[in-house]
């Protein structure tokens, strides 16, 4: 996924309120800028980080600048949450998700569950349906060390309970987390943030649920998903 035009860099001055950020450009220029992203964004939001925006010229914007990316522990990390479907769409349609590939037919956001929508519904006659559930990642505490969520996320244990049903009902059921960062070879559920989620992963693991991790390549013109890595379970 390229950007539209290159990043510009700055310094994060503060990011408040969930989704605004004060950054200040490398030529001096303040600006406040979107933050695509509702999570805690724990070890992202320290003020002086270095920091890239993309900007719109798009006049019904009430902010013409979005963070896409800060340098944190020596690399670049993607904070846009918006970005890991889109992710996930271009390799689908490139087959660079083996584990997925070959599927006939990909559709986006279809009902199923309890009021849910899957993020992707893969679709091959004579094969099983597969529900593609995807997850932004860019939380490290550890070196190495990728987890997920950075706080409580009820909605996504919602989620992995809805996968688990499809895999009863004899369905494929994909659970890829994207790890917007490339500084990481293993991924695990954050238990001491949100246990009910890492009991929740296991679970749906143990019950057919299959759990993929891959983390992206990034740069200030493009981030793509580079390779997988291995997960660790709770237990």
């Amino acid at each position: 996924m390229r950007f539209p035009s290159p990043l510009v860099r700055g310094t994060l001055v503060s990011r408040y309120k969930r989704f605004f950020a004060d950054v200040v450009l490398d030529d001096g220029t303040p600006v406040t800028a979107h933050c695509p992203n509702p999570g805690a964004m724990l070890g992202l939001n320290t003020p002086g980080l270095p920091a890239w925006v993309s900007r719109s010229d798009d006049p019904k914007r009430k902010l013409a600048h979005t963070l896409e990316l800060v340098e944190a522990d020596g690399g670049l990390v993607g904070i846009n949450t918006l970005h890991p479907n889109r992710l996930v769409a271009e390799a689908l349609a490139e087959g660079a998700i083996p584990e997925v590939a070959g599927y006939a037919s990909t559709r986006r956001e279809v009902r199923y569950g309890q009021n849910s929508r899957i993020d992707f519904l893969l679709e091959d006659p004579g094969r099983p349906p597969c529900w593609l559930e995807v997850k932004n990642v860019h939380l490290m505490r550890t070196s190495g060390l990728a987890e997920f969520p950075d706080c409580v996320a009820a909605r996504s244990l919602k989620h992995l309970r809805e996968l688990e049903a499809m895999a009863a009902a004899g369905h494929r059921a994909v659970m890829l987390f994207v790890i917007q960062r490339g500084d990481c070879g293993l991924f695990a559920a954050c238990a001491e943030l949100d246990p009910a989620y890492a009991r929740g992963l296991d679970h749906a693991a143990a019950n057919g649920v299959e759990v993929l991790a891959y983390r992206c390549a990034l740069t200030p013109e493009a981030v793509a998903l580079a390779d997988p890595i291995p997960w660790r379970d709770a237990a």
